[in-house]
């Protein structure tokens, strides 16, 4: 096929397309946006955990005639805070409460789903689909983005303070019992609006990958946040254009495009701390 102008376009033409560009734009800021929190707090579990938790909650809301995005949101809760109660009051470490807990929930989430007749929409969960995004899957996920974007923007400081030292944030009279589980509660609401774009399976890359590869990129975590979302958003739109003419599904694509930007952003600060090395030893 050759590849001229009008080629190059043709993805801009069908609806399907136009709607998979407008949620990739719509889920990556807040997911870029709390992939900073997540790199920095070191919780890069426990967003896996709850984005394969939230399964059985998505099922039990599907058998009940329930809004799926209500149990997906009860369900991620229930894990954060169980996890947070567990860690809490035993003498096991969080990540391996995370792991018990994240592994148990999505065991359940299996066997409900294998158990029930589900169709195929819950299916569209699990991996995602992205070209079969309707407007109201649009809508929802813009309020949700919204949303969390909007209370991100106002207290990303106090995030900042409670990531970095929390025993200072508690000090400066912040409510740290409600910045953690608040947080949560984000990551939670995050994982629900991108499940039509990339399904349980594939957030988690979205909730970690943008904020790596700006830790790898920048100093600041100002910038960080800001260079984060740009790296998300092109990442998704690059990889849902690509996956148009490869003839693949538009979330491993993206998220191969965001593990190659990983991989050259590792390359480059390799590069940069070397050379600081290198004049760090010459006279």
């Amino acid at each position: 096929m050759e590849f001229d102008l009008s080629t190059a376009l043709m993805p801009f033409r069908f609806g399907f397309m136009q709607n998979a560009f407008a949620i990739s734009i719509i889920v990556s800021v807040p997911t870029a946006l709390l992939s900073c929190f997540l790199v920095l707090k070191g919780w890069a579990l426990m967003g896996d955990a709850i984005s394969h938790a939230i399964l059985p909650g998505i099922v039990l809301a599907h058998l009940i005639g329930a809004p799926l995005i209500l149990g997906a949101f009860a369900a991620g809760m229930f894990t954060a805070v169980a996890t947070g109660f567990l860690a809490g009051n035993s003498r096991i470490k969080q990540d391996t409460v995370m792991g018990v807990v994240f592994s148990g929930m999505f065991g359940l989430g299996i066997v409900l789903f294998v158990a029930v007749d589900s169709g195929v929409h819950l299916d569209h969960i699990l991996f995602g689909n992205m070209l079969g995004v309707s407007a109201t899957e649009l809508w929802q996920s813009g309020l949700i983005a919204g949303g969390v974007v909007l209370i991100l923007v106002l207290k990303w400081k106090d995030w900042l303070l409670h990531s970095f030292d929390p025993a200072q944030a508690k000090a400066v009279g912040l409510w740290v019992n409600t910045l953690h589980y608040g947080l949560l509660a984000l990551i939670s609401l995050t994982i629900v609006a991108t499940l039509s774009a990339a399904g349980l399976i594939l957030a988690i890359a979205l909730l970690i990958a943008p904020g790596a590869i700006a830790f790898l990129l920048v100093r600041r975590f100002s910038t960080m946040l800001w260079v984060s979302v740009l790296l998300c958003m092109g990442s998704m739109l690059v990889g849902t254009y690509a996956s148009f003419f490869l003839d693949s599904a538009p979330a491993p694509t993206i998220v191969l495009v965001q593990t190659g930007l990983f991989i050259l952003a590792l390359l480059r600060r390799q590069i940069l701390n070397r050379r600081a090395s290198l004049r760090a030893t010459q006279p």
